[in-house]
């Protein structure tokens, strides 16, 4: 056999066409969401429909809608129909992308981050929906129990996103070969 035919690619390995995908879909969608919170940024909602997720009474929620009029109300719930499909996406581009990272990282600690990460992301997204439900239900009239339920799904999916991602990064960070032979 030829000693070329069993060298190991010296260079980060390409991203597989599918991962692409999802990561351009996931960036449109996010722009695509970005564009419509711009009309339900108001002096009650300042961040538009993130204050709304993080609103936690009802008196704060009815201010927000209050705020939004009626024009608003419809970028509200066009805003949270549209992150269904983002959630999909970004699930789906962040799962890919903790495989892709772990393709090269075959040790027992990185795989068993690599599981904590993917439930991470998992619960994030499973959490985004639940919050859609909640909010789409909270827009009329608005109740303090939807509102802090929108509010602890929405620091669940904050939270599992963020420790998502300082997962990967440990992943990465990780050494690809030890520094010396034992």
């Amino acid at each position: 056999m030829n000693s070329a035919q069993h060298t190991v690619p010296s260079g980060p390995r390409p991203m597989k066409p599918p991962m692409k995908v999802s990561i351009v879909v996931a960036v449109a969608l996010f722009l695509v969401l970005m564009a419509i919170n711009q009309p339900l940024k108001t002096g009650s909602a300042p961040q538009g429909i993130v204050s709304f997720q993080l609103a936690g009474t009802a008196d704060q929620a009815y201010a927000i809608i209050r705020s939004w009029r009626e024009n608003g109300l419809i970028w509200a719930q066009m805003s949270l129909w549209v992150d269904f499909l983002f959630i999909a996406a970004y699930l789906a581009a962040l799962l890919q992308l903790t495989r892709h990272f772990t393709r090269d990282r075959p040790g027992i600690r990185e795989r068993k981050v690599a599981r904590w990460v993917r439930a991470l992301f998992i619960t994030a997204g499973l959490s985004d929906v639940a919050e859609n439900i909640v909010l789409l239900n909270n827009l009329s009239p608005p109740t303090d129990s939807m509102s802090m339920t929108a509010t602890i799904l929405a620091l669940i999916k904050f939270t599992g996103l963020l420790l998502g991602v300082a997962g990967l990064v440990i992943i990465r960070a990780a050494r690809r070969h030890p520094l010396g032979h034992s």
